[in-house]
């Protein structure tokens, strides 16, 4: 178990979520041979995942999309359990807990939408199944909008873990992508144009597992940080150790500080001006 962290809780549900898609529809494809269901409507060719699930696979379906969701909260809880013992970049103000707790709040609202709209299926419960569609696309799109803000917050305050701008701009694509085509599959969808919006649907699906697998780039970065933890305290002193080991960032505001931390010391010391420079410590960076 050397080897294995948080950063399992996404690979594992964005495994099952992109075999659950692959099962639906390579049975749809292979099995039946592109089959007509009942739930299809009149001139409509290509299934949406719900017709899919909606029939024999339906415990795949269900089974899938619940497995999908636990994993992903799992990593929604431990990147916040995470930041708040100091495994990963701490969130050190009351904005950026707040923008946490309602990404989790979302991730929450998208899991029971998927995990009801794969029980209440498109058949049976077409008005139900609808609602819960709705829930899931809005709960995890605000989700996505809410994670991202706070990752922009701790990127600018924490310039030194780069891995913090690489997830926001994950986070960003993939909410600029989504929202496009949600919108293009929910006008598709109204003016009846079902076989262009069920492509649409198995797109949207899909690069929802990409979403799902960003969530490992949060959580590696906490097996350095086993017996290694970042102090709430020390944003200041990481930064400042960033930029000595770092000389050719930034250099004119490093000499600034340097000049003014100079200045001051001159006059809170004078009597000290031959004592032994402050030998800076290292830190570890993820």
């Amino acid at each position: 178990m050397r080897f294995l962290s948080y950063w399992i809780f996404p690979i594992i549900s964005g495994l099952m979520w992109l075999a659950t898609l692959l099962g639906l529809l390579l049975h749809w494809i292979v099995d039946t041979h592109r089959t007509k269901y009942a739930s299809m409507q009149g001139d409509q060719m290509i299934a949406y995942i719900s017709d899919v699930g909606a029939s024999n696979l339906k415990p795949l379906f269900v089974t899938g999309c619940i497995i999908t969701t636990i994993f992903l909260d799992l990593s929604f809880g431990a990147d916040r359990l995470l930041r708040h013992k100091g495994r990963l970049v701490p969130n050190t103000s009351t904005g950026e807990k707040v923008l946490s707790g309602l990404s989790i709040f979302f991730a929450l609202v998208g899991t029971v939408g998927l995990t009801f709209l794969s029980g209440f299926d498109t058949l049976r419960y077409p008005r139900l199944h609808d609602i819960f569609l709705l829930l899931f696309i809005a709960g995890y799109l605000l989700s996505a909008i809410f994670i991202c803000w706070e990752y922009q917050r701790l990127g600018h305050k924490n310039r030194q873990h780069r891995v913090l701008r690489i997830s926001f701009w994950i986070k960003l694509i993939f909410i600029i992508v989504e929202l496009l085509l949600a919108i293009a599959f929910i006008v598709t969808n109204f003016r009846k144009y079902y076989d262009t919006a069920a492509i649409l649907e198995w797109v949207i699906a899909f690069i929802f597992s990409f979403y799902v697998f960003s969530f490992f780039v949060d959580l590696y970065p906490a097996m350095a940080t086993r017996t290694n933890r970042l102090s709430v305290n020390s944003a200041r002193q990481m930064e400042e150790t960033y930029y000595a080991t770092h000389p050719s960032v930034l250099p004119h505001q490093r000499d600034t500080e340097d000049s003014q931390r100079t200045l001051t010391n001159g006059h809170g010391h004078r009597g000290h001006t031959n004592g032994a420079p402050k030998t800076r410590t290292d830190q570890r960076d993820f």
